[in-house]
């Protein structure tokens, strides 16, 4: 079999390129720039690269099936001769993972708006640690895990994020459809993707048909405190497990408190307590996430040992997976300095929900610190004003707000566009000190300029699902 990948050196594309290989297949690829770390990556596993999308690269190579990214779409010379020759079948990645990579395994499908990164890695982390040689593709880069991506054994369980966005341009059902769930997480349920969905009766629905898909001999693990997941039909098919905070989940977390020296936490499983978990992670929402990923690992364990989980409490023979060895995933309120009065760090967090969680989780951390907070919309739904109210609403949480330009900001109408003017004014009404600017070049040369030395204990967080055009890592490298 001999497969290429148009668009290769994206994350996902690379990693599951590189899995299929390690599978024996034949893989190659083209991609409009060739750049490392991905480059590397692909040559030193033996996958032949063409820098561009030019259709002879298909003539040369002559693949048996070609896998289509998501970034790609019409008017790409690849694609229209796939289009006009019919000779070569072309799927998706998401349906080549669901059927080459994960396959008859039973698949940890990791899914909601927030945290799946984190989940799906720390989900991973636990089987290794229980002895399990699981098979697993990280959207980021774990810090607890060898690589971003591992085969595993041929018959161990696959732990997979599970993406709402659509698969590709011909194929508009979300990514988590073609992952087949024998358990899922569902860890919250918002409004996000405004550019694929309309509304939040729109994402709903979509789960609402992930959750169909669950077998009858799987478990669907569920964040019991989320309204949005609790309006979602009752998957009377498949066990259930509810996890959160409130007194009617199966799983709690109890007692999380957190400081400078990181979090704690109780796991109790319907009112027996099962474990303590102190760890470096912040959040109550990373508590969550720990929590979905020792239930579910628990659940895969029994599964790929061929016996029945014991409801009564599942801990009791596999216990809870050692978190407190966890560092967690790079650009997850990543620390790049860290001096007595001066710390600055790294977040993805491009949603309001997750910049007021990590603001939150920063103020209780670092309390003694002024907290400034710089945000570059980026996301398709960051740089409209779909989310204005709720990300100024999160951004007050700082003590100072600095907004970077918007992202390709002529694709939208103004009346469409997020208005950061406005945004800045409301900011300031609150009290916040609060400043936009027309790129984000401007903001980082504002940054280099600032004596911080003389404003006492400072902390500098930047949030973006981008680069911040290079400007996270000048400061960074400035204030070391």
């Amino acid at each position: 079999m001999r497969v290429f990948f148009i668009g290769i050196c994206g994350t996902a594309m690379g990693n599951a390129a590189v899995l299929l290989k390690k599978q024996g297949v034949e893989v190659a690829g083209s991609d409009a720039g060739v750049y490392p770390p991905m480059s590397d990556v692909l040559s030193e596993a033996g996958i032949e690269l063409f820098e561009g999308f030019d259709e002879k690269a298909l003539h040369t190579w002559l693949p048996d099936r070609v896998v289509v990214g998501n970034a790609v779409s019409r008017g790409n010379a690849q694609v229209e001769w796939l289009l006009r020759d019919r000779s070569v079948p072309f799927v998706c990645l998401p349906q080549l993972i669901g059927e080459e990579l994960i396959g008859s395994r039973p698949s940890v499908v990791v899914a909601g708006t927030h945290g799946k990164t984190t989940t799906t890695s720390l989900a991973a982390f636990a089987l290794r640690e229980a002895g399990v040689e699981p098979g697993y593709l990280v959207g980021g880069v774990p810090l607890d895990l060898p690589s971003g991506s591992e085969l595993g054994l041929p018959t161990a369980p696959f732990v997979i994020e599970g993406d709402e966005y659509d698969s590709a341009f011909f194929d508009k059902r979300s990514k988590f459809i073609h992952y087949r769930p024998r358990i899922l997480i569902l860890n919250n349920l918002e409004f996000d993707h405004s550019d694929i969905f309309r509304d939040l009766a729109d994402v709903t629905r979509t789960f609402e048909h992930l959750l169909r898909i669950v077998p009858s001999d799987g478990f669907v693990l569920l964040n019991g405190d989320d309204p949005n997941i609790a309006s979602l039909p009752t998957a009377s098919w498949t066990t259930t497990v509810r996890v959160g905070v409130g007194p009617d989940n199966d799983l709690r977390m109890a007692g999380f408190s957190e400081g400078p020296a990181g979090a704690s936490f109780n796991l109790v499983w319907r009112d027996t307590p099962v474990g303590a978990i102190e760890w470096s992670l912040p959040g109550e929402y990373n508590a969550r996430n720990a929590a979905m990923a020792a239930m579910s690992s628990v659940l895969a364990q029994a599964v790929a040992s061929g016996i029945e989980p014991d409801l009564t409490n599942p801990f009791a023979s596999f216990g809870i997976p050692p978190f407190n060895k966890c560092q967690g995933v790079k650009r997850r309120q990543e620390v790049l300095v860290d001096r007595e009065s001066l710390v600055v760090l790294s977040d993805f967090a491009h949603h309001p929900t997750a910049i007021e969680g990590a603001l939150v989780s920063l103020r209780a951390r670092w309390p003694q610190h002024r907290l400034i907070a710089c945000f570059e919309p980026r996301s398709n739904t960051a740089v409209t004003n779909v989310f204005q109210a709720e990300f100024t609403e999160a951004l007050a949480e700082a003590d100072e707000v600095l907004v970077g330009g918007i992202n390709r900001a002529e694709r939208f109408a103004p009346k469409e566009r997020l208005d950061v003017r406005s945004m800045i004014e409301c900011l300031q009404q609150k009290g916040r000190l609060a400043e936009a600017y027309e790129t984000n070049a401007d903001l980082g040369e504002s940054l280099l300029a600032r004596k911080f030395s003389s404003e006492g204990k400072v902390l500098l967080a930047f949030f973006s699902n981008g680069s911040f055009d290079g400007v996270i890592g000048q400061v960074a490298e400035s204030l070391v």
